[in-house]
């Protein structure tokens, strides 16, 4: 049986503010007033009254201010993500089958005509979240990409994640944060075409917004506090266990991290080292890990590799590091996290920044029944058929009693019509109209 060396104090369920009524409030607030409202609460939030729509011109000069190296950095990581994004559009493919002799059916992959992707602002200047949903959602074909992200106060959007949206292929980039942001995409303001899919992480406001306007506009989830796990046995270096768990605590106070291991004293060892690795971080960082440690952090001790991977399975996390022998085995027995990375010559801050595969990820246990961003979720997966005559008989026939059955005469009667026109000569048994 699981052993927990330190458990949680608080969990993100309860500690989550409702801030519902406050979305609700501003949601209705820029469907009333359009365009000024949004602009009003731009400069209510953001403290931003320039420009919504970033120019040619301002782009061009925040490149030209970025130094060559920052440049490099940003253009390696989007080489490498749009490669993944490509790899994956190769996977999601156009098919069609014959059912039975004249019966096709078949089905189309259609990317969204446009999609909006949120950049949050605020702690931490999120380059690396332009580059994952601008280049997926241009991989994945999306004929008008939108990106937003909060502008700092008489400046506008940092210049590296200008850069990064322009790179990336954004066509319209928006001076612009928080609800209004999200609002001003899905309806379309400025000028813009509505946003089919809004995707992108953000505060509580930001994914209560897209929580309320989903249906009318697709999203890719609503995501809540992030959240890491690592795998350890004896063979793993107790230092880089403790650095990562740090490092994924570091993103906010109620991020929760987790060790589940089978070896006391690298355990034990862990749980040791952490509260000076957080002492040694920026004083800023430092604040949010020491909180997320101190009220999220889990340390779990099983007996055997087999009850850490049901814990593992049981928690789901958004990362998931492995960090244990007979690597193979780990990957084929998993089945519940965001993004897998096997071995300590990987880690999630690779995944992060720079390796390819998406960071925009599942939480809160999500991972049971979904994965992160990919291409996909830009796309349309819609259905198609075709039959002859001779073909449609035996469906229509089945067609009618089914629907009778059920009590749907006129469902019915659309395929008796059918039968009557292409089989005039022929009686059939399409059951009795349902009382």
């Amino acid at each position: 049986m699981a052993e927990y060396l330190k458990t949680a104090s608080r969990t993100a369920e309860e500690d989550h503010a409702d801030v519902s009524v406050v979305v609700r409030g501003l949601l209705d607030e820029i469907k009333k007033g359009g365009e000024a409202a949004a602009q009003e609460l731009a400069k209510r939030f953001d403290k931003w009254d320039g420009p919504i729509i970033a120019s040619r011109a301002d782009i061009d000069v925040a490149s030209a201010r970025l130094p060559e190296q920052v440049k490099k950095d940003i253009q390696f990581a989007h080489t490498n993500v749009r490669k993944f994004a490509a790899a994956q559009r190769e996977t999601i493919v156009d098919t069609q089958v014959e059912i039975m002799p004249g019966l096709v059916a078949g089905q189309k992959q259609i990317p969204v005509n446009a999609a909006g992707c949120y950049v949050p602002g605020g702690r931490y200047a999120h380059i690396a979240s332009a580059i994952m949903t601008v280049t997926t959602a241009k991989a994945a074909g999306v004929g008008h990409v939108i990106a937003c992200s909060p502008p700092t106060p008489g400046k506008g959007i940092p210049d590296a994640i200008l850069y990064a949206m322009d790179l990336c292929g954004a066509d319209t980039i928006l001076n612009m944060g928080g609800v209004q942001a999200v609002a001003t995409m899905a309806t379309g303001l400025f000028g813009l075409p509505k946003a089919d899919i809004l995707v992108g992480p953000g505060n509580a406001y930001v994914a209560e917004a897209k929580r309320v306007l989903f249906g009318q506009v697709g999203i890719d989830m609503v995501a809540g506090p992030t959240d890491s796990l690592v795998l350890a046995d004896s063979t793993a270096d107790p230092e880089i266990v403790a650095v990562d768990l740090v490092g994924q605590a570091e993103h906010g106070p109620n991020s929760p991290v987790w060790l589940v291991t089978d070896d006391r004293a690298l355990a034990e060892q862990v749980i040791a080292r952490v509260p000076a690795l957080i002492e040694a971080l920026p004083q800023m960082n430092a604040d949010s890990a020491r909180a997320a440690w101190r009220d999220y952090a889990e340390v779990i001790l099983c007996e055997n590799r087999e009850e850490i991977a049901v814990e593992s399975d049981r928690i789901a996390p958004e990362h998931l590091t492995v960090m244990c022998t007979d690597l193979d085995w780990w990957l084929s027995r998993l089945s519940n996290y965001g993004s897998l990375f096997l071995g300590e010559e990987t880690t999630v801050a690779f995944g992060d920044k720079a390796a390819g595969p998406n960071h925009v990820l599942p939480t809160s246990g999500a991972a049971r029944y979904t994965g992160g961003l990919f291409v996909g979720k830009f796309m349309k997966t819609v259905t198609w058929q075709r039959s002859t005559r001779e073909a449609a008989k035996s469906v229509a026939e089945t067609t009618a009693r089914i629907s009778r059955m059920e009590g749907m005469e006129g469902h019915a009667r659309s395929a008796d019509i059918r039968l009557a026109k292409f089989f005039p000569d022929e009686i059939f048994e399409l059951g009795e109209v349902a009382h």
